[in-house]
């Protein structure tokens, strides 16, 4: 099956990335936030040399195994409760489709105008954002606790300088505005691993 590269390093990283979100890496970051942003990188390069179809096939074929591997991780309780809670696999799932299903449209709109570049760094741009917001907002948000009663995410909502040194606001705020940084910047750079692997197997619409 020509989709079954993307669909396993789509599932992959979206499996990872429910885990490692949940693991603080210094204070406003999170372990998730190295490892999701290769999904647009996945989309992207399939949407080259695939063509959207393909792109959203593997969007949703990721979409379809990383859920029920998140399923399995709910019901795999470690020293601190479930591998992955409902709310995380939830967010994380609406999150993951508006983003990429909107990656596949702008960046195909945007294939043929402009230089190589234009369509994956302008696609994941508006899209990796569209992520933060909707993931952050639904899993961490004080406002949406109705979503999982049993899940504390109590230590998500303390008050604290944005990013150290802003207005106050809840924790999961400058979480969400330092994953946003970091997703930007590995934007940035996948630039590099698009341009050469499209060079390698189809040079013609490099």
């Amino acid at each position: 099956m020509r989709y079954l590269p993307g669909i396993l390093a789509m599932a992959t990283i979206v499996v990872a990335s429910n885990i490692l979100v949940q693991f603080l890496y210094g204070q406003w970051l999170t372990l998730g936030a190295f490892t999701y942003p290769f999904a647009f990188l996945v989309t992207d390069l399939t949407n080259r040399l695939q063509g959207p179809r393909a792109a959203r096939i593997v969007v949703v074929s990721g979409f379809v195994v990383g859920v029920i591997c998140s399923l399995i991780g709910s019901q795999i309780i470690g020293e601190f409760g479930p591998l992955v809670s409902f709310r995380v696999a939830l967010a994380s799932g609406l999150a993951f489709l508006a983003a990429q299903l909107t990656d596949v449209t702008i960046f195909n709109r945007l294939r043929h105008r402009g230089g190589w570049w234009r369509a994956p760094l302008v696609s994941t741009l508006i899209s990796a954002s569209l992520d933060t917001m909707v993931f952050f907002t639904v899993a961490f948000a004080a406002a949406l606790s109705f979503l999982e009663p049993g899940n504390d995410v109590t230590w998500a909502n303390e008050t604290l300088p944005l990013l150290g040194f802003g207005p106050a606001l809840p924790l999961w705020i400058s979480l969400g505005a330092a994953d946003w940084c970091v997703k930007i910047a590995l934007a940035i750079v996948a630039l590099l691993p698009f341009r050469a692997i499209v060079w390698r197997y189809s040079p013609k619409v490099a």
